[in-house]
């Protein structure tokens, strides 16, 4: 991770050497000269990206590199702690055997500097010419084509059953079917299947498989394509690229054939291999397998890529058993239930079925006695990623590592990045991104567009590469939640693990209740994350001087003594990210705030205040923080944060007073939930930029103009997400009721999302929020909106797309197709006395998804939904076109 780290460093310094030149004003000359040799690195880490593979001289450069940067930036880092808190001195006097003392620091970076220097002079020794990667690779070093799987292939039936149909179609011109998939998920093996099928063997005379590879040369495989055609002359061999396409071409211009191109793995490669292919042979099939779904959208604009599931619990036992046993009627009943646990922890991925089923033969054999082989079962059964390692091959490793090593350098930190993460965890996308902003992985490349939304490319590749998988969408299509395979996590904490890159390192204890690593070492590590036993591990007084994240998602609370409060900032005084929300703080340690490095922070507590001195920790982005309390009275003074980008609590925030100011609190673009009284032209002045506000407490006085103004949110011309709260706690809700809504023109003018909750509106003044035209997602949560009948007026909600309507005592709803011309998602929740939903909704040729959940009387209108949608299709004109409508009913019997 040396390209992260020199990005991150070089952004670091040109930060001190912009706003915080007193903190290092003896060593400046000195922080000068650094950055200017990181520049010379950065130059070379891109120069050498395609070769360090390869060249185990270039890999250790880089591995010094590494680590020279990385001691850089924690004596920097150090030198800015003492100096804005000096009692910290002792501690780093234990890390780094020369204080970093004011007096000394110069020249500790003048000795980093020349090391630096030392290692870049180096690089004379290499052939940075050769560095580049033309059309091939090294000839020696060309991946031999994996074996495919012929027997005991489980699962693929129906996917079969669809690529078939693909390939027997009509089409105009030459048609490109692609597979796309994570690595190991058995494209290849499905790939084979159909091209062995004998209808296919029927359907096409001409058959040929060819493997691509990363490391692939065009003439190699124009020349076994022609191999299929004629015998290859040595004339063949001197023939240029575009001669043997042209030969191909000639080939396969007349009569029916299916080529399969196994692993393509850029839309580059193949714009280098459709050169040989006849386009206007429309009797031609080219079947792809590829991990990036990218390769597959270029390679045909007009087919969506056949993604490739995982296998369900009951074929993944299946195929487990095949492995084991050869026959899956031989699994002895005893091992059944352990079996079925081990299927089920491969999570529906046939190659660690494939690879565990190998661990397993040798357990199954090493003994005869049944006690032996249960245990050991049940060992594999507890640690199925730890066991995965035992496989000689290496197979689960060699394959993902294919994947890695494809990516571009700035994926890679990104990446690996999961492994911080528990298993199965469900990672909300916000939370990924600004976690990645604060680690400096994220780079601002054109001032056009935000760091947010270039980390949300980022996380866009890694998804169509297959190595991420979405786990929830936005109602914009974004995607909300994501997922990683937890052979891929795996992976990630080896790679990223102390021995490789020291990127990140997972806390745990082993089944002798030892942590593994052990605590002691904890002093080298860079990333730490614990999920479990978190009390028990801070009594061991962990010191982690080097530590940069601290990051903890257990399931269960865990509720930190006050004379415990201090043993995070204790341990870990360099800290960039923190992130752990389960751990409940009764109060808020006071050597918290010399943590100036925090750039990412998550805390829980049960106090009504924030601290005046939070306002100590100048380089925070993100603060996230979570109390049980009702109220949050924000004492720091936010506005001098000048960093911050990202404000949420779930408490209603009042703010600090706001004076007219030029540029403090120009970078905030997410600011919630604040008090209706903060909403003022001072406010907004200063959050001019913001993209998502949340307001909660008694609206009325803010609409009425007695507290804040809701007249203020027309200056927030970014704004497009708004939430508002009405908390009128400790009254009734119902006594919070709101008499109206300001007119449209008063509300933001982008606006693209509103939630209302708890508002109880009368459903006329449903007309109002018609009125916003960029509206695309109405939230009308519990009792936002009450009132026996809505009858829909025209005109409105031109551009809505999704409506989601939660508790309300509505009974009858009138509406059609013209009410809603555009929606694409409707959401009915606990709407119990809701007799039935507008059958005119069904003619929505845009409507997509229907869910009911717990409407008890609608529901059965509802089903009629589809039916109804049938016949509207049926009778228009076929230039319209009805999106497919998928319906959701809970609980499924109503």
């Amino acid at each position: 991770m040396a390209d992260a780290a020199v990005e991150f460093l070089l952004e670091n310094l040109q930060q001190l050497l912009l706003y915080h030149t007193s903190l290092i004003s003896n060593a400046k000359e000195q922080v000068e000269k650094l950055d200017n040799d990181l520049r010379l690195f950065k130059a070379f880490l891109r120069d050498s990206t395609k070769k360090r593979r390869k060249d185990e001289g270039l890999r250790e450069l880089v591995r010094q590199i590494r680590d020279v940067v990385y001691e850089a930036e924690d004596i920097i880092d150090a030198f800015v702690t003492q100096a804005a808190e000096s009692k910290s001195k002792n501690y780093f006097l234990r890390a780094f055997q020369t204080p970093a003392k004011l007096l000394t620091i110069a020249k500790e970076v003048e000795k980093i500097g020349a090391k630096v220097r030392g290692i870049y002079g180096d690089k004379g020794k290499f052939d940075f010419a050769s560095l580049g990667v033309g059309d091939g690779g090294d000839p020696d070093d060309e991946p031999e084509a994996p074996i495919v799987r012929q027997e005991n292939i489980v699962g693929f039936e129906d996917e079969a059953a669809r690529l078939l149909g693909y390939l027997t179609e009509e089409t105009q011109q030459l048609d490109v079917i692609s597979i796309i998939g994570m690595p190991g998920l058995g494209k290849t093996t499905l790939a084979g299947k159909i091209f062995r099928d004998p209808e296919i063997q029927y359907e096409f005379p001409t058959r040929i498989w060819v493997y691509i590879s990363q490391e692939f040369t065009k003439k190699d495989v124009f020349l076994n394509i022609l191999r299929e055609f004629t015998r290859l002359s040595e004339d063949m061999y001197k023939k240029t690229d575009q001669e043997l396409a042209q030969l191909i071409v000639d080939h396969l211009q007349k009569g029916k054939f299916l080529i399969v191109m196994d692993d393509v793995w850029t839309a580059e490669d193949w714009d280098k291999l459709q050169i040989a292919l006849p386009k206007s042979n429309r009797m031609g099939k080219v079947l792809i397998t590829s991990r990036n779904e990218d390769v597959a959208r270029h390679a045909n604009l007009h087919r969506v890529p056949h993604k490739l599931r995982f296998l369900t619990q009951d074929e993944s036992w299946l195929l487990l058993r095949y492995e084991v046993f050869g026959n899956p009627d031989k699994c002895p009943s005893d091992l059944e239930v352990l079996g079925k646990l081990i299927a089920q922890r491969c999570d529906g991925l046939p190659l660690a079925l494939v690879v565990i089923g190998g661990i397993l033969v040798k357990k199954a054999s090493a003994s005869n006695e049944m006690i032996a082989k249960k245990r050991a079962w049940e060992k594999v059964s507890e640690s199925v990623g730890t066991y995965m390692k035992q496989d000689p091959q290496e197979r689960m490793e060699r394959i993902i590592s294919l994947s890695y090593y494809k990516l571009p350098f700035h994926l890679r930190a990104c990446f690996l990045y999961f492994g911080m993460f528990p298993e199965d965890f469900e990672i909300p996308v916000w939370k990924l991104i600004r976690m990645w902003i604060a680690e400096g992985f994220i780079q601002q490349k054109n001032s056009g567009i935000s760091l947010e939304e270039t980390a949300e490319s980022y996380l866009e590749d890694l998804i169509s590469r297959n190595l991420v998988r979405v786990d929830k969408t936005k109602p914009d299509g974004k995607v909300k939640t994501c997922r990683i395979h937890d052979m891929l996590r795996d992976f990630c904490k080896l790679e990223g693990g102390n021995e490789r890159e020291n990127f990140l390192q997972e806390m745990k204890k082993n089944s002798e209740g030892v942590f593994e690593p052990r605590v002691g070492e904890v002093n080298t590590y860079r990333r730490l994350c614990i999920h479990s036993n978190v009390s028990n591990f801070f009594g061991l007084k962990p010191y982690g001087p080097r530590v940069r994240s601290f990051v903890c998602y257990s399931k269960e609370d865990i509720n930190l003594q006050a004379e415990n409060c201090s043993a995070i900032p204790a341990a870990f005084k360099l800290l960039r990210v923190l992130d752990v929300k389960p751990i409940k703080l009764t109060k808020i340690p006071s050597d918290l705030y010399h943590l100036v490095h925090l750039r990412y922070i998550t805390l829980s507590f049960n106090l009504g205040i924030l601290p005046a001195a939070f306002s100590k920790l100048w380089n925070v982005q993100t603060l996230i923080i979570d109390t049980t309390s009702r109220t949050l009275d924000i004492k720091a003074d936010i506005w001098k944060l000048i960093q911050l980008r990202y404000l949420k609590t779930n408490a209603s925030a009042t703010l600090p007073k706001a004076t007219k100011s030029s540029k403090e609190g120009e970078k905030l673009q997410t600011l919630g939930t604040i008090s209706p009284q903060n909403c003022t032209e001072e406010v907004f002045d200063r959050a001019r930029n913001l993209k998502k506000l949340g307001i909660r407490g008694r609206l009325s006085l803010l609409l009425d103009g007695k507290t804040g103004s809701f007249d203020s949110l027309g200056r927030l011309s970014y704004l497009e997400k708004l939430k508002l709260i009405n908390d009128v706690f400790p009254s009734p809700p119902s006594e919070g009721q709101l008499r109206g809504l300001p007119p449209a023109y008063k509300f933001p003018p982008k606006l693209r999302s509103l939630t209302l909750a708890d508002t109880f509106l009368d459903w006329n003044h449903m007309s109002v929020l018609g009125l916003l035209q960029n509206l695309e997602v109405l939230k009308l949560k519990d009792k936002a909106f009450m009132g026996r009948i809505w009858e829909a007026t025209d005109g409105g909600f031109r551009n809505l797309e999704v409506l989601e309507i939660g508790r309300t005592d509505l009974v009858v709803w009138k509406a059609s197709v013209h009410h809603f011309p555009r929606l694409r998602q409707l959401e009915l929740q606990n709407c119990e006395e809701l007799q039935e939903v507008p059958t005119g909704l069904a003619g929505i040729p845009s409507l997509q998804l229907l869910i009911v959940h717990r409407c008890k009387f609608a529901a059965a209108s509802a089903k009629k939904i589809p039916e109804a949608r049938l016949k509207k299709q049926g009778g228009e004109e076929q230039t319209i076109k009805f999106n497919e409508l998928k319906l959701s009913i809970f609980p499924p019997d109503e």
